[in-house]
């Protein structure tokens, strides 16, 4: 049996240089592939680095989908439905909203993969896939293990992905990822990351664990750092700024590697951090207090804040950068609030009818970095205040000025470091806006399920 697993671009513009920063490895992919059974033959491709082999012989195409994905997943599913192979979806989008998928794969995931791949490949096989595979709880993922050998050959970010849990307790109005597990979270065993972490510790010089939230169970948190000592590694994860209350804990990550860690600070209006049911994090006192301890203890911050609630005006804007420069911010990122389908903000803001799109993600006049509903301030101004405040902070003024202390800066490397990704970051402040969903050199029309050469 021959499969072919994509992980699809955003978009693309024929001529235009996919966006950097967005090229990490694809681990989504890389844990199907390790769900696959060795008589498989895989056969990968990545949207976003290399063109698509669409007449490379294959007997079914898997797919993973997300939101800013789907237009793009759906024309690459129509390829292959005009050459009659079928499609399988899976992924947050694919969960999430599950009937618009079937309307572009003969099969759709919904959930996890780990209870399910087997069955669909054994249906598959046997001729008898269904329409629907959905997983009724929480897999046992303690020894799932991603098959890097499909990214062979792919020129990647030098960060080595590592996924150690999934989910988060929390329940932000804008998350997808509580909307999709549904606010409880999973792990790896420790033994199973650090056989992971020490196949690939020679070929990169970072670890950065995707987990939305690292210390979302702070006793198997201190396992994982603790097993992390003797690897002597240095990871980057995202994080809640509570952690800062246990000067151990952060004494223990540094200790075991960490060099720097995300946090949603999100606003510094305690009315938008309210709406969006982020009422735990700290005033901004308590914000400027949680850096200052980061700082301490050698932790270098990637500080997160989304604008478009009700709260925000356009002095909220330099309000942020000045908080943000002040307190020596290492990255960050200003971005307006997405309404995710499935969330409780896009439940939200379509029952008061202020979405500018029925799907804003399939909108021909949707582009990246718009604002896809109607806000306090115009969509189009907070857009540009946006772009506006990344040019700000990543301006070489700020980036001198936000030269960390010494405690963060402990070798060259962080130094180099920093400045590669501040002037990266500065180079990209305005190229992914207004970037397509969907590549525009596609000639339609999309195929739906049962339109191909191949039949339903």
């Amino acid at each position: 049996m021959k499969l072919t697993i994509i992980y699809p671009c955003l978009g693309r513009t024929p001529g235009r240089r996919y966006v950097r920063s967005w090229q990490m490895e694809p681990l989504p992919a890389a844990h199907l592939a390790g769900l696959t059974p060795a008589d498989v033959a895989i056969t990968f491709f990545d949207d976003r680095m290399e063109p698509i082999d669409y007449d490379r012989p294959t007997d079914l195409v898997a797919i993973t989908v997300e939101t800013y994905t789907a237009k793009r997943s759906y024309q690459i599913a129509s390829e292959y439905r005009r050459r009659g192979v079928p499609v399988v979806m899976g992924g947050f989008h694919a969960t999430l909203v599950t009937d618009e998928c079937l309307e572009h794969a003969e099969a759709v995931v919904v959930g996890e993969a780990e209870d399910l791949w087997a069955t669909v490949l054994a249906d598959f096989r046997a001729g008898k896939l269904q329409r629907v595979y959905r997983s009724t709880g929480r897999p046992d993922i303690s020894t799932a293990m991603p098959d890097r050998r499909i990214f062979a050959g792919k020129d990647y970010l030098p960060v080595g992905l590592i996924e150690a849990g999934r989910g988060c307790p929390l329940r932000c109005d804008f998350c997808a990822i509580q909307s999709a597990f549904h606010g409880t979270r999973s792990h790896r065993a420790v033994a199973t990351i650090v056989k992971e972490i020490q196949g690939i510790q020679k070929k990169t010089k970072l670890i950065f664990f995707v987990d939305d939230n690292i210390v979302a169970d702070l006793r198997w948190a201190r396992s994982l750092f603790e097993a992390l000592i003797p690897l002597k590694i240095r990871w980057v994860s995202q994080a809640t700024v509570n952690m800062v209350r246990d000067p151990e804990l952060l004494a223990l990550m540094k200790q075991s590697g960490c060099a720097g860690v995300l946090i949603g600070f999100e606003s510094l209006q305690p009315e938008n951090l309210a709406q969006m049911n982020k009422g735990f994090n700290p005033s901004r006192a308590e914000a400027e207090e949680a850096i200052r301890r980061l700082h301490q203890a050698g932790i270098a911050l990637y500080a997160t804040f989304v604008f478009g609630y009700d709260h925000d005006t356009r002095e909220s804007f330099r309000d942020t950068i000045d908080f943000a420069i002040r307190n020596k911010i290492f990255m960050i990122a200003f971005n307006h609030c997405t309404p995710f389908p499935g969330t409780p903000l896009y439940a939200r803001l379509e029952a008061e009818g202020k979405l500018l799109y029925p799907k804003w993600w399939l909108a021909e006049e949707y582009k990246y970095g718009q604002v896809p509903y109607r806000t306090a301030l115009p969509p189009e101004v907070i857009q540009q205040e946006c772009v506006a405040a990344r040019k700000v902070f990543y301006g070489p003024r700020s980036i001198l000025r936000r030269l960390p202390t010494r405690s963060v800066f402990q070798d060259l490397t962080m130094l180099r470091s920093y400045l590669f990704i501040n002037a990266l970051l500065r180079v990209e402040a305005s190229q992914r806006e207004n970037y397509p969903l969907g590549d525009l050199g596609f000639t339609g029309p999309l195929l739906t399920v049962g339109e191909g050469r191949g039949g339903p």
